[in-house]
């Protein structure tokens, strides 16, 4: 019973994908429209919201984004569990209280900064920062207390191997599964963000698929297309879905 409740809404949204505006607006329908190639057409078709173009952006940065917090994050993770010195409790506090800071308290000063460093409308002030992410270094370290010995990266060293080398080759396949659930949560994050990039992508040619979402959404009675509004919001789910499918095997 909850599977099905929720997997409602996906199901509505995939009616909704085939209907027009007129017949979504009259009510609930749990029958399948007309529309589906008409609404497909609309949202690939127009010029102004460059579907296609946002959609490789969005996966551009989302993936970026993804690789790079599940592997910088697990590699510090790495030295608070394995290295022993004077500042490792200091600095994973340090790490927690950075979690409660929102972005919208630095996002103001965050963006100046982008600016004077003339990166506005470019993908590296929403992937490079990506890096330091508080959430997924705590998931890491605490499942690195409970999958990873100590004995283990001493047995290594004993045999010669290098830090990195140790990490790569031995600590990595023992994190699989907390880095496909994080590498999941992370992509997830940035493809949904709209907040950030909308304040630093100006270009047409650089918008990311949740601001063109914003864009067919906020248009004005006349032209609102709810139709395809539900196609673009179901085309975005798509690449999560595969991404989950192909990371959920871990």
């Amino acid at each position: 019973i909850f599977a099905i409740l929720s997997l409602f809404p996906f199901f509505i949204l995939l009616v909704n994908m085939t209907r027009d505006t007129n017949s979504i607006q009259k009510g609930f329908s749990l029958v399948p429209g007309s529309y589906l190639l008409k609404n497909f057409k609309t949202v690939l078709g127009n010029h102004d919201w460059k579907m296609l173009s946002s959609l490789k952006n969005s996966l551009i940065i989302s993936g970026l984004t993804a690789l790079l917090s599940t592997y910088f994050s697990a590699l510090t993770a790495y030295s608070i569990h394995v290295y022993d010195y004077k500042l490792k409790k200091f600095l994973f506090t340090f790490i927690l209280m950075i979690m409660m800071v929102p972005t919208q308290v630095s996002a103001l000063g965050f963006v100046r900064q982008m600016a004077s460093w003339g990166l506005t409308n470019s993908f590296i002030p929403l992937i490079v920062p990506s890096i330091a992410a508080p959430a997924t270094f705590f998931f890491m370290k605490q499942y690195m207390d409970s999958a990873l010995p100590l004995e283990i990266v001493e047995a290594a060293r004993i045999d010669g191997s290098g830090e990195f080398r140790t990490f790569n080759e031995l600590v990595t396949p023992i994190l699989k599964p907390a880095i496909a659930v994080q590498a999941i949560f992370t992509f997830v994050s940035s493809w949904n963000n709209f907040f950030i990039p909308a304040l630093i992508l100006d270009d047409k040619n650089k918008r990311t698929l949740p601001i063109v979402i914003g864009i067919i959404r906020s248009a004005d009675y006349a032209s609102f297309d709810m139709g395809a509004v539900y196609m673009a919001i179901g085309i975005s789910i798509i690449p999560v879905a595969i991404v989950y499918l192909i990371l959920s095997k871990f």
